[in-house]
């Protein structure tokens, strides 16, 4: 079990959604409306200021950033001249958008809350979105319980994503029009509320748990190799650095988007891992 993590960067809302590129951790700074980077050295950067709330972040074949805007419900492309809008989700997402994978194609993967979680709704079953390339949407899988993190195997065949109110972690089939079937437990985790997730070159999972204050090495099956105890409360993590052996855990004291600005408790955390990532987002 570790329990140490060194802090890398402070001061932020409430950071969320990273993604290892460029030699960098691109993540966005949600309630701060920022999209950020930081490298393994602590050096940050604000690399764009977004109007609405920015969730998911991912990369076109192109190079192209795409960035969901959570309460529009809708995707954005970064062009030389700005923000652009690049998909409608509105029609489809039954609440805020949030968390989104782009495949090694351009097709893109987004859930939405599928309630109004702040407002203290009633926990209620929501569908992926599929985004084509070009900005065509239509849904996917269904009865989702708050669908979060999400991640796609190397060889592009599974998709996993992060049920935090269900405590588990679902696969699908990934098929040749990237539709997703075949949905199956990957891991049942018990109290654990899975948020942001990262692959290792193991198939293993890490797992950001807020409502148990950890980040845990997940096989599939569900058994934990290994128990990581930030200082703060983990949202997300992703692997990174030189040797992608980083473990890079967003953190912070709330996710509530008025105390998140007021407090600006998040922060980047790392710890040093066994297994590398995959090289992939």
């Amino acid at each position: 079990m570790h329990s140490k993590t060194n802090i890398l960067l402070t001061g932020l809302a409430f950071p969320e959604s990273p993604r290892w590129r460029d030699d960098r951790l691109w993540f966005t700074d949600q309630h701060a409306r920022k999209i950020m980077t930081v490298t393994s050295e602590g050096e940050a950067e604000c690399m764009l200021q977004t109007q609405d709330l920015p969730g998911g972040l991912g990369w076109l074949p192109d190079a192209t950033l795409l960035v969901v805007a959570m309460t529009e419900r809708a995707i954005y492309r970064l062009t030389e001249s700005g923000l652009e809008r690049y998909a409608d989700l509105s029609a489809l997402a039954s609440f805020h958008c949030n968390d989104m994978v782009v495949a090694s194609n351009g097709q893109a993967y987004v859930g939405n809350f599928g309630f109004d979680l702040h407002a203290g709704a009633a926990i209620a079953s929501t569908r992926l979105i599929l985004v084509e390339p070009g900005g065509l949407c239509r849904l996917t899988a269904s009865d989702l319980v708050f669908p979060n993190g999400s991640i796609i195997t190397p060889d592009g065949l599974t998709y996993i994503v992060a049920e935090t109110f269900a405590h588990r972690l679902t696969a699908f089939t990934i098929d040749d029009n990237g539709s997703l079937h075949v949905p199956r437990l990957w891991a049942d985790l018990e109290q654990a509320t899975p948020d942001g997730i990262c692959l290792d070159a193991e198939g293993a999972l890490w797992v950001a748990s807020p409502g148990t204050r950890e980040v845990i090495r997940v096989q599939q099956g569900g058994a934990i190799t290994t128990r990581i105890h930030p200082l703060g409360t983990p949202y997300a993590c992703m692997l990174g650095g030189q040797d992608r052996q980083t473990l890079f855990i967003l953190t912070a004291e709330t996710d509530d988007p008025r105390q998140a600005n007021r407090l600006r408790s998040g922060r980047v955390e790392i710890a040093t891992v066994n297994v590398p990532g995959t090289g992939l987002p």
